[in-house]
């Protein structure tokens, strides 16, 4: 087990794990001083790319993101979602798993549960592959939106869930859109730590969408809080921009290059 794996799991009752997800070098890089994980996460099929779901983002376009924010990474423990379709068994599994890893030198994967792909998980494991859990909402397997855990019935089951997903070897889970109920029963009966999105501050850590969390992608459900508005600071800049060029204010004299070095 890396030292990065052991730092995540010591922290289980004792201090809150900060996620963040990370599609870029630049990004990642500001990230990498404050976090303890930063996830590369297949949401980038919505904030990057315009798409709908998180469907139809290739492995690709996974790795060759992970790639950039690698760059950027230091510290973090740096994670990656699997996207949908590319552990459809444990043959898959392990190839596009290999992949990923040899191409971008993460340090884990992260697989949403369908509640059958638990054997899948503790294969990668016993092949020395680290795997993040993912169970609630997963919205590589289900269309529609719901909170889990409303009832003491299905509270249970997602216990029972989050301790077969444990049991296979994964160090850590994703506890998402569940009910404060549901995150505090299955956080306290977790050796490994539970990182919440959307599931209260019961969960030994939080994981949001970055460009949610800035004000950038346009998506702000309840459960992220908006802790800047980038959009209107890019539109400010775009719009005195656009009125400079107009204007020929821009470029003026201390912007011609006269021989000097494109970047410092």
């Amino acid at each position: 087990m890396s030292k990065k794996i052991k730092k995540i799991l010591l922290k289980k009752n004792k201090s809150k794990i900060v996620s963040l997800t990370a599609y870029s070098k630049s990004i990642a890089k500001i990230l990498d001083k404050y976090l303890d994980i930063v996830l590369v996460g297949d949401s980038m099929a919505n904030v990057l790319y315009g798409h709908k779901s998180t469907h139809k983002i290739s492995l690709e376009n996974i790795i060759q993101h992970t790639q950039s924010v690698k760059m950027g990474i230091k510290k973090s423990l740096l994670v990656v979602d699997m996207p949908k379709g590319s552990y459809k068994n444990k043959k898959i599994a392990e190839k596009n798993a290999k992949l990923v890893i040899r191409r971008t030198a993460c340090d884990a994967i992260k697989l949403e549960s369908n509640k059958k792909n638990f054997e899948i998980i503790k294969f990668l494991v016993q092949k020395k592959i680290h795997v993040m859990g993912h169970i609630g909402y997963t919205p590589q397997f289900k269309k529609k939106f719901r909170v889990e855990g409303q009832t003491k019935n299905e509270s249970l089951k997602l216990l029972e869930e989050a301790k077969t997903i444990e049991k296979a070897g994964a160090f850590s889970i994703v506890l998402e859109c569940l009910t404060p109920h549901a995150a505090k029963l299955i956080t306290s009966n977790l050796k490994i730590p539970t990182i919440g999105i959307g599931s209260s501050s019961y969960c030994d850590g939080q994981i949001l969408v970055t460009d949610d969390m800035l004000g950038l992608s346009g998506f702000y459900p309840k459960f992220v809080k908006k802790y800047a508005n980038i959009n209107r600071i890019i539109e400010k800049a775009v719009k005195k921009y656009t009125r400079e060029v107009k204007f020929k204010k821009f470029p003026n004299n201390s912007n011609y290059l006269n021989g000097s070095k494109l970047r410092k």
